[in-house]
């Protein structure tokens, strides 16, 4: 089957390190899935996971009573995925959040985790508004490393003294602008955040990079793979042997305006 994904998002070498992550807050995703029965007048809510790669957002939906279709273009973090959540109430679509083949006003919320970033945000949100029943709810949300904390403080001075230029792109800007734009599609925006604590292996926090996507280190190449390997070096002999790490989860939602 021909590749549906640009290449600079192309995730498939990145796939099998996605288990080493941290999953989002459970209570920013109970609360939002409380807000979004809210404003579906109850019931088990019918949720469009977009860019779900290898199903960690969704699965945390699931867990929440959500009847979940998950969209995710790559081959190799769609079928993690679906192994993950076999037998659950959920259906993996081979799509992009831009064309995602779905129903029209078909779903109650439509969600991107760690996923609104990497395409065009602004066809992005008019595809939610498409697939959204009148006063749904579209919600993206990050991970983001807390710079503060003592563990994420040394990992971003390591990096930065082998790759100066080193930034964090899309994923860490203010997302009420973009929404805020398309006032015709999309109100009444929420934002919540909420911090929280990991605990990770020294060998699990550098397998955790790998499945980091960015200009600056390729895994496939040798010069990609001799930098991440300069880094993982120093990552071991400057952090302990396990540690417990701060995140934040932050999340922006907004209810469909009905056209």
């Amino acid at each position: 089957m021909e590749k549906i994904v640009e290449q600079k998002w192309d995730y498939t070498k990145h796939a099998k390190f996605y288990e080493y992550r941290p999953n989002y807050a459970p209570n920013v995703i109970k609360m939002l899935c409380d807000y979004a029965k809210t404003l579906a007048g109850g019931g088990c809510l019918k949720v469009a996971d977009i860019g779900a790669g290898t199903g960690n957002l969704s699965i945390m939906l699931l867990e929440n009573s959500c009847s979940v279709v998950s969209v995710e273009p790559n081959d190799a973090m769609r079928e993690i995925g679906i192994e993950r959540t076999k037998g659950q109430d959920i259906q993996w679509v081979r799509a992009t959040g831009i064309e995602t083949t779905l129903q029209s006003q078909a779903f109650d919320w439509v969600s991107f985790g760690s996923s609104f970033n990497v395409m065009d945000r602004s066809l992005a949100l008019k595809e939610t508004h498409r697939i959204l029943k009148d006063g749904g709810m579209f919600s993206c949300m990050w991970n983001h490393r807390d710079l503060q904390d003592p563990i994420q403080e040394i990992a971003e001075n390591i990096i930065m003294s082998l790759v100066p230029n080193y930034t964090r792109g899309v994923r860490r800007e203010e997302q009420r602008g973009v929404i805020e734009e398309h006032k015709d599609l999309f109100d009444e925006i929420l934002y919540i955040e909420q911090d929280f604590y990991f605990h990770q292996s020294i060998e699990n926090y550098i397998l955790a990079w790998k499945s980091v996507k960015n200009p600056y280190w390729d895994l496939e190449t040798q010069e990609g793979a001799e930098l991440f390997e300069k880094i993982a070096y120093q990552m071991r002999h400057q952090l302990p042997s396990a540690f417990d790490i701060k995140y934040t989860t932050r999340s922006w939602s907004a209810k469909k305006v009905k056209k």
